[in-house]
Protein backbone atom coordinates (compact mmCIF):
# COMPACT_ATOMS: atom_id res chain seq x y z
CA UNK A 1 0.00 0.00 0.00
CA UNK A 2 2.77 2.15 0.94
CA UNK A 3 4.21 1.51 -2.26
CA UNK A 4 1.72 2.15 -4.34
CA UNK A 5 1.48 5.63 -2.72
CA UNK A 6 5.12 6.33 -3.43
CA UNK A 7 4.80 5.60 -7.19
CA UNK A 8 1.33 7.54 -7.64
CA UNK A 9 3.34 10.55 -5.92
CA UNK A 10 6.46 10.26 -8.44
CA UNK A 11 4.06 10.09 -11.67
CA UNK A 12 2.23 13.41 -10.25
CA UNK A 13 5.19 14.63 -9.52
CA UNK A 14 7.10 13.89 -13.03
CA UNK A 15 3.51 15.27 -14.58
CA UNK A 16 3.52 18.29 -12.67
CA UNK A 17 7.57 18.56 -13.78
CA UNK A 18 6.51 18.23 -17.57
CA UNK A 19 3.78 20.26 -17.49
CA UNK A 20 6.06 23.11 -16.02
CA UNK A 21 9.00 22.82 -18.42
CA UNK A 22 5.59 22.72 -21.77
CA UNK A 23 4.79 25.80 -20.16
CA UNK A 24 8.22 27.60 -19.95
CA UNK A 25 8.72 26.19 -23.44
CA UNK A 26 5.52 27.73 -24.77
CA UNK A 27 6.08 30.98 -22.97
CA UNK A 28 9.22 31.22 -24.49
CA UNK A 29 7.73 30.83 -28.31
CA UNK A 30 5.67 33.00 -27.64
CA UNK A 31 7.73 36.11 -26.23
CA UNK A 32 9.75 35.06 -29.28
CA UNK A 33 7.18 35.64 -31.93
CA UNK A 34 5.99 38.98 -29.81
CA UNK A 35 10.07 40.00 -30.19
CA UNK A 36 9.81 39.03 -33.44
CA UNK A 37 6.71 41.24 -34.56
CA UNK A 38 8.01 43.70 -32.31
CA UNK A 39 11.82 44.10 -34.36
CA UNK A 40 9.93 43.77 -37.45
CA UNK A 41 8.15 47.37 -37.21
CA UNK A 42 11.22 49.09 -36.44
CA UNK A 43 13.17 47.25 -38.75
CA UNK A 44 10.58 48.11 -41.69
CA UNK A 45 10.73 51.70 -40.03
CA UNK A 46 14.44 52.08 -40.96
CA UNK A 47 14.30 51.12 -44.32
CA UNK A 48 11.74 52.99 -45.11
CA UNK A 49 13.12 56.10 -43.57
CA UNK A 50 16.35 55.45 -45.83
CA UNK A 51 14.09 55.55 -48.48
CA UNK A 52 12.28 58.50 -48.25
CA UNK A 53 16.24 60.13 -47.43
CA UNK A 54 17.19 58.68 -51.31
CA UNK A 55 13.97 61.03 -52.60
CA UNK A 56 16.37 64.29 -51.82
CA UNK A 57 19.13 62.76 -52.62
CA UNK A 58 18.66 60.86 -56.10
CA UNK A 59 15.56 59.82 -57.36
CA UNK A 60 16.71 57.17 -59.48
CA UNK A 61 18.58 55.30 -56.38
CA UNK A 62 15.23 55.87 -54.51
CA UNK A 63 13.75 53.98 -57.44
CA UNK A 64 16.05 51.18 -57.09
CA UNK A 65 16.60 51.11 -53.61
CA UNK A 66 12.71 50.55 -52.81
CA UNK A 67 12.05 48.30 -55.90
CA UNK A 68 14.64 45.76 -54.79
CA UNK A 69 13.21 46.42 -50.93
CA UNK A 70 9.63 45.62 -52.74
CA UNK A 71 10.88 42.13 -54.19
CA UNK A 72 11.63 40.81 -50.80
CA UNK A 73 9.26 42.57 -49.17
CA UNK A 74 5.71 40.95 -49.15
CA UNK A 75 3.36 42.53 -46.38
CA UNK A 76 0.97 44.11 -48.31
CA UNK A 77 0.95 47.35 -46.05
CA UNK A 78 5.00 47.65 -46.21
CA UNK A 79 4.88 47.10 -50.22
CA UNK A 80 2.16 50.20 -50.39
CA UNK A 81 4.32 52.30 -48.23
CA UNK A 82 7.25 51.97 -50.58
CA UNK A 83 4.99 52.20 -53.75
CA UNK A 84 3.67 55.70 -52.51
CA UNK A 85 7.95 56.55 -52.10
CA UNK A 86 8.49 55.12 -55.73
CA UNK A 87 5.36 57.44 -56.80
CA UNK A 88 6.97 60.41 -55.07
CA UNK A 89 10.07 59.63 -56.83
CA UNK A 90 9.04 59.68 -59.92
CA UNK A 91 6.93 63.11 -59.76
CA UNK A 92 10.14 64.81 -58.51
CA UNK A 93 11.70 63.53 -61.97
CA UNK A 94 8.73 65.40 -63.69
CA UNK A 95 7.48 62.13 -64.66
CA UNK A 96 4.09 62.73 -63.92
CA UNK A 97 2.63 59.69 -65.88
CA UNK A 98 4.84 56.71 -64.44
CA UNK A 99 4.03 58.27 -61.09
CA UNK A 100 0.56 58.16 -61.68
CA UNK A 101 1.19 54.45 -62.81
CA UNK A 102 2.43 53.52 -59.75
CA UNK A 103 0.07 54.97 -57.59
CA UNK A 104 -2.43 52.87 -59.98
CA UNK A 105 -0.76 49.19 -58.88
CA UNK A 106 -1.66 50.20 -55.24
CA UNK A 107 -4.68 51.14 -56.00
CA UNK A 108 -5.60 47.85 -57.60
CA UNK A 109 -4.83 46.25 -54.84
CA UNK A 110 -7.65 44.05 -53.68
CA UNK A 111 -6.07 44.28 -50.01
CA UNK A 112 -7.48 47.83 -49.84
CA UNK A 113 -9.91 47.06 -47.22
CA UNK A 114 -8.09 44.92 -45.16
CA UNK A 115 -5.46 48.24 -44.84
CA UNK A 116 -4.76 49.99 -41.44
CA UNK A 117 -6.37 53.26 -40.90
CA UNK A 118 -2.95 54.81 -41.00
CA UNK A 119 -2.33 53.67 -44.71
CA UNK A 120 -5.74 54.27 -45.86
CA UNK A 121 -5.15 57.84 -45.07
CA UNK A 122 -1.51 57.96 -46.20
CA UNK A 123 -3.06 56.98 -49.66
CA UNK A 124 -5.50 60.09 -49.74
CA UNK A 125 -2.85 61.87 -49.11
CA UNK A 126 -0.45 60.78 -51.72
CA UNK A 127 -3.89 61.21 -54.04
CA UNK A 128 -4.16 64.23 -53.01
CA UNK A 129 -0.05 64.80 -53.63
CA UNK A 130 -0.33 63.89 -57.33
CA UNK A 131 -3.30 66.26 -57.98
CA UNK A 132 -1.59 68.90 -56.73
CA UNK A 133 1.81 67.26 -58.87
CA UNK A 134 -0.47 67.65 -61.67
CA UNK A 135 -2.02 70.92 -60.81
CA UNK A 136 -5.03 70.30 -60.13
CA UNK A 137 -5.36 72.28 -56.91
CA UNK A 138 -9.34 72.40 -56.40
CA UNK A 139 -9.20 68.47 -56.42
CA UNK A 140 -6.05 68.48 -53.80
CA UNK A 141 -8.05 70.81 -51.65
CA UNK A 142 -10.85 68.79 -51.81
CA UNK A 143 -9.00 65.96 -49.80
CA UNK A 144 -6.86 67.79 -47.97
CA UNK A 145 -9.49 69.58 -46.30
CA UNK A 146 -11.49 66.41 -45.40
CA UNK A 147 -8.59 64.77 -44.06
CA UNK A 148 -8.16 67.48 -41.66
CA UNK A 149 -11.55 67.60 -40.43
CA UNK A 150 -10.63 64.02 -38.96
CA UNK A 151 -9.94 64.37 -35.52
CA UNK A 152 -8.40 60.79 -34.90
CA UNK A 153 -6.00 61.80 -37.58
CA UNK A 154 -4.72 65.34 -35.59
CA UNK A 155 -4.98 63.59 -32.14
CA UNK A 156 -0.89 63.95 -32.03
CA UNK A 157 0.18 60.53 -30.40
CA UNK A 158 1.08 58.18 -33.21
CA UNK A 159 4.59 59.64 -34.71
CA UNK A 160 3.50 57.68 -38.27
CA UNK A 161 0.02 59.42 -38.15
CA UNK A 162 1.82 62.91 -37.24
CA UNK A 163 4.00 62.83 -40.11
CA UNK A 164 1.18 62.30 -42.47
CA UNK A 165 -0.33 65.40 -40.79
CA UNK A 166 2.55 67.44 -41.03
CA UNK A 167 2.46 66.36 -44.76
CA UNK A 168 -1.02 67.64 -45.34
CA UNK A 169 -0.40 70.90 -43.67
CA UNK A 170 2.33 71.45 -46.20
CA UNK A 171 0.49 70.78 -48.76
CA UNK A 172 -2.61 72.86 -47.67
CA UNK A 173 0.20 75.90 -47.32
CA UNK A 174 1.56 75.06 -50.43
CA UNK A 175 -2.60 75.18 -51.82
CA UNK A 176 -2.89 78.82 -50.04
CA UNK A 177 0.60 79.97 -51.43
CA UNK A 178 -0.38 79.04 -54.80
CA UNK A 179 -3.67 81.29 -54.40
CA UNK A 180 -1.86 84.18 -53.23
CA UNK A 181 -3.02 83.78 -49.10
CA UNK A 182 0.72 83.46 -48.00
CA UNK A 183 -0.58 84.41 -43.93
CA UNK A 184 -2.82 81.13 -44.49
CA UNK A 185 -0.08 79.94 -45.95
CA UNK A 186 2.65 80.50 -43.27
CA UNK A 187 0.14 79.47 -40.46
CA UNK A 188 -0.30 75.77 -41.72
CA UNK A 189 3.49 75.35 -42.18
CA UNK A 190 3.75 76.59 -38.19
CA UNK A 191 1.22 73.55 -38.45
CA UNK A 192 2.88 70.96 -40.08
CA UNK A 193 5.83 72.09 -38.38
CA UNK A 194 3.77 71.11 -35.24
CA UNK A 195 3.17 67.67 -36.34
CA UNK A 196 7.38 66.85 -37.08
CA UNK A 197 8.51 66.83 -33.63
CA UNK A 198 10.11 63.25 -34.43
CA UNK A 199 13.54 63.52 -34.55
CA UNK A 200 13.98 60.84 -37.46
CA UNK A 201 15.38 62.24 -40.95
CA UNK A 202 11.80 62.12 -42.32
CA UNK A 203 10.69 64.62 -40.45
CA UNK A 204 14.08 66.69 -40.28
CA UNK A 205 13.87 66.65 -44.33
CA UNK A 206 10.36 68.05 -44.13
CA UNK A 207 10.93 70.99 -41.85
CA UNK A 208 13.79 71.61 -43.81
CA UNK A 209 11.27 72.15 -46.83
CA UNK A 210 8.94 73.58 -44.76
CA UNK A 211 11.71 76.36 -44.11
CA UNK A 212 11.84 77.53 -47.70
CA UNK A 213 8.69 77.36 -48.63
CA UNK A 214 7.91 79.78 -45.73
CA UNK A 215 11.15 82.67 -46.71
CA UNK A 216 9.29 82.20 -49.95
CA UNK A 217 6.44 83.72 -49.16
CA UNK A 218 7.78 85.99 -46.54
CA UNK A 219 9.88 87.57 -49.83
CA UNK A 220 6.13 87.55 -52.17
CA UNK A 221 5.32 89.76 -48.69
CA UNK A 222 8.53 91.95 -49.21
CA UNK A 223 9.69 90.66 -45.95
CA UNK A 224 12.97 90.02 -47.68
CA UNK A 225 15.48 90.61 -44.98
CA UNK A 226 13.19 87.52 -42.93
CA UNK A 227 13.41 85.19 -45.45
CA UNK A 228 16.82 85.77 -46.15
CA UNK A 229 17.73 84.92 -42.97
CA UNK A 230 15.76 81.75 -43.23
CA UNK A 231 17.47 80.91 -46.06
CA UNK A 232 21.25 81.31 -45.22
CA UNK A 233 20.19 79.17 -42.04
CA UNK A 234 18.85 76.98 -44.15
CA UNK A 235 21.61 76.48 -46.28
CA UNK A 236 23.89 76.34 -43.26
CA UNK A 237 22.29 73.04 -42.06
CA UNK A 238 22.31 71.44 -45.77
CA UNK A 239 25.96 72.17 -46.72
CA UNK A 240 27.50 70.73 -43.19
CA UNK A 241 24.77 67.94 -44.38
CA UNK A 242 25.72 66.95 -48.26
CA UNK A 243 23.24 64.36 -48.51
CA UNK A 244 20.02 66.45 -49.67
CA UNK A 245 21.06 68.03 -53.02
CA UNK A 246 17.75 68.68 -53.62
CA UNK A 247 17.09 70.76 -50.48
CA UNK A 248 20.64 72.86 -51.24
CA UNK A 249 19.68 73.50 -54.96
CA UNK A 250 15.95 74.17 -53.35
CA UNK A 251 17.54 76.64 -51.01
CA UNK A 252 19.82 78.79 -53.83
CA UNK A 253 17.07 78.79 -55.86
CA UNK A 254 14.71 80.79 -53.69
CA UNK A 255 17.90 82.74 -52.36
CA UNK A 256 18.71 83.81 -55.70
CA UNK A 257 15.11 85.38 -55.97
CA UNK A 258 15.99 88.06 -52.73
CA UNK A 259 18.88 88.91 -54.87
CA UNK A 260 16.42 89.86 -58.05
CA UNK A 261 14.42 91.65 -56.15
CA UNK A 262 17.38 93.46 -54.80
CA UNK A 263 18.64 94.35 -57.94
CA UNK A 264 22.29 92.17 -57.42
CA UNK A 265 21.66 90.28 -60.42
CA UNK A 266 25.11 88.90 -60.19
CA UNK A 267 25.05 87.12 -56.92
CA UNK A 268 21.55 86.49 -58.00
CA UNK A 269 22.91 84.28 -61.06
CA UNK A 270 25.87 82.89 -58.72
CA UNK A 271 22.78 81.47 -56.35
CA UNK A 272 21.33 79.79 -59.40
CA UNK A 273 24.51 78.25 -60.88
CA UNK A 274 25.34 76.89 -56.80
CA UNK A 275 21.68 75.27 -56.46
CA UNK A 276 22.87 74.11 -60.36
CA UNK A 277 25.56 72.57 -59.67
CA UNK A 278 24.25 70.42 -56.51
CA UNK A 279 21.81 68.75 -59.20
CA UNK A 280 23.07 68.95 -62.68
CA UNK A 281 23.71 65.35 -62.74
CA UNK A 282 20.53 64.26 -60.94
CA UNK A 283 17.15 64.07 -62.97
CA UNK A 284 15.54 66.54 -60.47
CA UNK A 285 13.76 67.72 -63.80
CA UNK A 286 11.28 70.57 -62.34
CA UNK A 287 13.25 72.25 -60.15
CA UNK A 288 15.75 72.39 -63.05
CA UNK A 289 13.15 73.68 -65.41
CA UNK A 290 12.83 76.61 -62.41
CA UNK A 291 16.63 77.43 -62.39
CA UNK A 292 16.73 77.49 -66.21
CA UNK A 293 13.92 79.96 -66.00
CA UNK A 294 15.63 82.08 -63.21
CA UNK A 295 18.69 81.97 -65.21
CA UNK A 296 17.37 83.37 -67.95
CA UNK A 297 15.58 86.04 -66.80
CA UNK A 298 18.63 87.60 -64.70
CA UNK A 299 20.60 87.38 -68.02
CA UNK A 300 18.04 88.90 -69.81
CA UNK A 301 18.39 91.84 -67.25
CA UNK A 302 22.40 91.67 -67.54
CA UNK A 303 22.02 91.67 -71.32
CA UNK A 304 24.10 88.94 -72.10
CA UNK A 305 22.17 87.48 -74.93
CA UNK A 306 24.14 84.25 -75.46
CA UNK A 307 23.36 82.96 -71.86
CA UNK A 308 19.93 84.22 -72.19
CA UNK A 309 19.23 82.11 -74.60
CA UNK A 310 21.31 79.23 -73.77
CA UNK A 311 19.05 78.30 -70.20
CA UNK A 312 15.83 80.08 -72.23
CA UNK A 313 16.35 77.16 -74.67
CA UNK A 314 16.88 74.87 -71.91
CA UNK A 315 13.82 76.12 -69.96
CA UNK A 316 11.61 75.70 -73.08
CA UNK A 317 12.56 72.32 -73.52
CA UNK A 318 12.04 71.22 -70.05
CA UNK A 319 8.78 73.03 -70.02
CA UNK A 320 7.39 71.52 -73.40
CA UNK A 321 8.02 67.73 -72.07
CA UNK A 322 6.75 69.06 -68.58
CA UNK A 323 3.17 70.64 -70.04
CA UNK A 324 2.98 67.39 -72.21
CA UNK A 325 3.52 64.85 -69.67
CA UNK A 326 1.39 66.29 -67.33
CA UNK A 327 -1.49 67.08 -69.53
CA UNK A 328 -0.73 63.19 -69.69
CA UNK A 329 -0.64 62.76 -66.46
CA UNK A 330 -4.42 63.93 -66.05
CA UNK A 331 -5.85 62.00 -68.28
CA UNK A 332 -4.20 58.95 -66.48
CA UNK A 333 -5.45 59.65 -62.92
CA UNK A 334 -9.19 61.26 -64.38
CA UNK A 335 -9.57 57.81 -65.74
CA UNK A 336 -8.16 55.89 -62.69
CA UNK A 337 -10.31 58.04 -59.70
CA UNK A 338 -13.39 57.51 -62.64
CA UNK A 339 -12.80 54.04 -62.46
CA UNK A 340 -12.37 53.71 -58.68
CA UNK A 341 -15.58 55.55 -57.67
CA UNK A 342 -13.39 57.71 -55.55
CA UNK A 343 -12.80 54.42 -52.86
CA UNK A 344 -10.42 56.86 -51.22
CA UNK A 345 -11.99 59.67 -50.70
CA UNK A 346 -13.67 59.94 -47.26
CA UNK A 347 -13.68 56.17 -46.68
CA UNK A 348 -14.29 55.90 -43.71
CA UNK A 349 -18.07 57.31 -44.54
CA UNK A 350 -18.65 55.23 -47.17
CA UNK A 351 -17.57 52.13 -44.95
CA UNK A 352 -20.11 53.79 -42.11
CA UNK A 353 -22.70 54.18 -45.51
CA UNK A 354 -22.22 50.61 -46.89
CA UNK A 355 -22.88 49.49 -42.55
CA UNK A 356 -26.05 51.55 -42.85
CA UNK A 357 -27.33 50.11 -46.06
CA UNK A 358 -26.46 46.51 -45.20
CA UNK A 359 -28.56 46.98 -41.60
CA UNK A 360 -31.14 49.23 -42.83
CA UNK A 361 -32.20 47.66 -46.05
CA UNK A 362 -32.85 43.97 -47.41
CA UNK A 363 -33.28 42.00 -50.71
CA UNK A 364 -36.83 43.96 -50.83
CA UNK A 365 -35.31 47.24 -51.38
CA UNK A 366 -32.55 46.02 -53.54
CA UNK A 367 -35.23 44.95 -55.76
CA UNK A 368 -37.15 48.01 -55.21
CA UNK A 369 -34.61 50.26 -56.51
CA UNK A 370 -33.53 48.23 -59.26
CA UNK A 371 -36.82 48.48 -60.70
CA UNK A 372 -37.48 52.32 -59.40
CA UNK A 373 -34.02 52.57 -61.88
CA UNK A 374 -34.96 51.26 -64.77
CA UNK A 375 -38.24 53.11 -64.44
CA UNK A 376 -36.39 56.20 -64.56
CA UNK A 377 -33.65 54.95 -66.87
CA UNK A 378 -36.79 53.98 -69.71
CA UNK A 379 -38.30 57.47 -69.04
CA UNK A 380 -35.05 59.47 -69.09
CA UNK A 381 -34.31 57.57 -72.52
CA UNK A 382 -37.11 59.45 -73.74
CA UNK A 383 -36.11 62.93 -72.76
CA UNK A 384 -32.46 62.26 -74.47
CA UNK A 385 -34.05 60.88 -77.48
CA UNK A 386 -36.35 63.81 -77.95
CA UNK A 387 -32.84 66.13 -76.66
CA UNK A 388 -31.12 64.23 -79.53
CA UNK A 389 -33.94 65.07 -81.90
CA UNK A 390 -33.48 68.68 -81.30
CA UNK A 391 -29.71 68.44 -81.59
CA UNK A 392 -29.95 67.03 -85.08
CA UNK A 393 -32.42 69.99 -86.12
CA UNK A 394 -30.48 72.47 -85.02
CA UNK A 395 -27.44 70.73 -86.88
CA UNK A 396 -29.29 70.91 -89.99
CA UNK A 397 -30.30 74.44 -89.64
CA UNK A 398 -26.61 75.22 -88.89
CA UNK A 399 -25.56 73.74 -92.45
CA UNK A 400 -28.32 75.66 -93.71
CA UNK A 401 -26.84 79.12 -92.60
CA UNK A 402 -23.55 78.11 -93.81
CA UNK A 403 -24.52 77.65 -97.24
CA UNK A 404 -25.84 81.27 -96.70
CA UNK A 405 -22.56 82.92 -95.19
CA UNK A 406 -20.61 84.15 -98.67
CA UNK A 407 -23.89 86.20 -99.74
CA UNK A 408 -23.50 88.15 -96.00
CA UNK A 409 -19.67 88.10 -96.32
CA UNK A 410 -19.98 90.64 -99.19
CA UNK A 411 -22.44 92.39 -97.43
CA UNK A 412 -20.68 93.39 -94.23
CA UNK A 413 -17.46 95.21 -95.76
CA UNK A 414 -20.21 97.37 -97.46
CA UNK A 415 -21.39 98.61 -94.45
CA UNK A 416 -18.35 99.10 -92.19
CA UNK A 417 -17.34 101.40 -95.66
CA UNK A 418 -20.18 103.69 -94.85
CA UNK A 419 -19.40 103.90 -91.74
CA UNK A 420 -15.98 104.37 -90.77
CA UNK A 421 -13.70 104.39 -93.87
CA UNK A 422 -10.69 105.65 -91.08
CA UNK A 423 -11.16 102.04 -89.39
CA UNK A 424 -10.69 99.99 -92.15
CA UNK A 425 -8.30 97.28 -92.34
CA UNK A 426 -6.43 96.52 -95.54
CA UNK A 427 -7.09 92.99 -96.98
CA UNK A 428 -3.54 92.27 -96.51
CA UNK A 429 -3.48 92.82 -92.52
CA UNK A 430 -6.70 91.16 -92.41
CA UNK A 431 -5.50 88.07 -94.60
CA UNK A 432 -2.07 88.28 -92.20
CA UNK A 433 -4.42 88.35 -88.86
CA UNK A 434 -6.40 85.69 -89.94
CA UNK A 435 -3.35 83.05 -90.84
CA UNK A 436 -2.28 83.95 -87.26
CA UNK A 437 -5.32 82.79 -85.65
CA UNK A 438 -5.40 79.65 -87.80
CA UNK A 439 -2.18 78.50 -86.66
CA UNK A 440 -3.04 80.11 -82.75
CA UNK A 441 -6.14 77.61 -83.37
CA UNK A 442 -3.98 74.60 -84.34
CA UNK A 443 -1.59 75.10 -81.91
CA UNK A 444 -4.52 74.57 -79.55
CA UNK A 445 -3.58 77.54 -77.26
CA UNK A 446 -7.28 78.50 -76.40
CA UNK A 447 -7.65 75.80 -74.03
CA UNK A 448 -5.52 78.01 -71.92
CA UNK A 449 -8.14 79.13 -68.87
CA UNK A 450 -6.38 82.62 -68.56
CA UNK A 451 -6.22 83.20 -72.30
CA UNK A 452 -7.69 86.87 -73.39
CA UNK A 453 -7.95 88.86 -76.36
CA UNK A 454 -5.14 91.20 -74.86
CA UNK A 455 -2.85 88.65 -73.80
CA UNK A 456 -3.55 86.76 -77.49
CA UNK A 457 -3.00 90.33 -79.60
CA UNK A 458 0.11 90.64 -77.40
CA UNK A 459 1.18 86.97 -78.12
CA UNK A 460 0.77 88.03 -82.41
CA UNK A 461 1.67 91.14 -82.14
CA UNK A 462 -1.27 92.60 -83.38
CA UNK A 463 -3.26 95.84 -82.66
CA UNK A 464 -5.77 94.83 -79.84
CA UNK A 465 -8.71 96.91 -81.62
CA UNK A 466 -7.86 95.64 -85.12
CA UNK A 467 -7.47 91.22 -84.17
CA UNK A 468 -11.35 91.94 -82.49
CA UNK A 469 -12.48 93.47 -85.70
CA UNK A 470 -11.24 90.66 -87.39
CA UNK A 471 -12.31 88.38 -85.23
CA UNK A 472 -16.04 89.33 -84.97
CA UNK A 473 -16.26 90.00 -88.95
CA UNK A 474 -14.59 86.42 -89.86
CA UNK A 475 -16.15 84.53 -87.35
CA UNK A 476 -19.15 86.40 -86.47
CA UNK A 477 -19.10 86.51 -82.87
CA UNK A 478 -17.00 88.46 -80.28
CA UNK A 479 -13.50 87.07 -78.78
CA UNK A 480 -15.13 85.74 -76.03
CA UNK A 481 -17.41 84.14 -78.11
CA UNK A 482 -15.26 82.42 -80.19
CA UNK A 483 -12.66 81.13 -77.82
CA UNK A 484 -15.59 79.47 -76.07
CA UNK A 485 -16.76 77.57 -79.00
CA UNK A 486 -13.34 76.79 -80.10
CA UNK A 487 -12.83 74.84 -76.33
CA UNK A 488 -16.57 73.54 -76.89
CA UNK A 489 -15.99 71.74 -80.47
CA UNK A 490 -12.67 70.54 -78.90
CA UNK A 491 -14.03 69.13 -76.76
CA UNK A 492 -16.96 67.62 -78.30
CA UNK A 493 -14.75 66.79 -80.55
CA UNK A 494 -12.31 64.55 -78.51
CA UNK A 495 -15.79 63.19 -76.80
CA UNK A 496 -17.04 61.39 -80.34
CA UNK A 497 -13.81 60.20 -81.39
CA UNK A 498 -11.75 59.52 -78.04
CA UNK A 499 -13.51 57.10 -75.50
CA UNK A 500 -11.50 57.53 -72.91
CA UNK A 501 -12.86 61.28 -72.18
CA UNK A 502 -16.49 59.63 -71.57
CA UNK A 503 -15.36 58.19 -68.05
CA UNK A 504 -13.88 61.83 -67.17
CA UNK A 505 -16.52 63.99 -64.79
CA UNK A 506 -17.76 67.22 -66.35
CA UNK A 507 -15.65 69.29 -63.89
CA UNK A 508 -12.49 67.65 -64.97
CA UNK A 509 -13.83 68.30 -68.97
CA UNK A 510 -14.16 71.96 -67.93
CA UNK A 511 -11.11 72.54 -66.57
CA UNK A 512 -9.69 70.21 -69.26
CA UNK A 513 -10.95 72.48 -72.00
CA UNK A 514 -10.27 75.79 -70.31
CA UNK A 515 -13.02 77.21 -68.36
CA UNK A 516 -13.15 78.56 -64.87
CA UNK A 517 -15.80 77.34 -63.47
CA UNK A 518 -18.28 73.97 -63.89
CA UNK A 519 -21.57 76.03 -64.15
CA UNK A 520 -19.70 78.36 -67.06
CA UNK A 521 -18.90 75.30 -68.92
CA UNK A 522 -22.18 73.73 -68.68
CA UNK A 523 -24.02 76.78 -70.28
CA UNK A 524 -21.74 77.65 -72.96
CA UNK A 525 -21.74 73.65 -73.92
CA UNK A 526 -25.31 73.94 -73.51
CA UNK A 527 -25.50 77.24 -76.16
CA UNK A 528 -23.37 75.51 -78.85
CA UNK A 529 -24.18 72.30 -78.54
CA UNK A 530 -27.80 72.39 -77.91
CA UNK A 531 -27.76 69.83 -74.84
CA UNK A 532 -25.83 69.71 -71.82
CA UNK A 533 -22.36 67.96 -71.15
CA UNK A 534 -24.10 64.86 -69.43
CA UNK A 535 -26.86 64.49 -71.80
CA UNK A 536 -24.21 64.37 -74.63
CA UNK A 537 -22.07 62.04 -72.99
CA UNK A 538 -24.90 59.53 -72.28
CA UNK A 539 -25.83 60.13 -76.60
CA UNK A 540 -22.37 59.40 -77.62
CA UNK A 541 -22.39 56.58 -75.22
CA UNK A 542 -25.36 54.99 -76.44
CA UNK A 543 -24.72 55.55 -80.15
CA UNK A 544 -21.15 53.70 -79.40
CA UNK A 545 -23.10 50.47 -78.06
CA UNK A 546 -25.30 50.17 -80.41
Amino acid sequence: MRTDHKEAVRKKTLFCRNALLQGILFLFIILGSVFTKGQSGPDFSILADKAFQKLYQNPDECINYSQSLLISDQNPEHRIVLQNIISQAYAMKGDYVQSVNIYSQKEDSREKEKLSYFLQIAGDYNLADQYQNLGLYNQSQQIITSLLSDQKLLKGDNPRMNVIAGKLYQLQAINFGINRSYDSARENLNKSDHYLGFNNQENLILKMENRIFRASYLMKQNKLEEAKNILETTLAITEKNKNYPFLQAFAYENLSRYYFLKEDYHTAVEMLEKGLSRIENIPYNSLKAKIYESLSKNYFVLRNDEKYHQYNKLYSEFRTKSDSNTKEGIRYIVKLVETNQNNNLEFQNQKQLKKIIWLSTGSLVIILGLLIYFLILKNSHKDLKKQFDFFEKQKQQELAVQKDLPAIAEEVPTVKTNEKDLNKISKEKEDEILQKLEEWEKQQRYLDKNMTLSMLSSQMGVNTKYLSEVINSSKGKNFNGYINELRINHIALLLRTDPVYLNYKVSYLAEYSGFSSHSAFTTIFKSVTGMSPNVYIQEISKSRAL
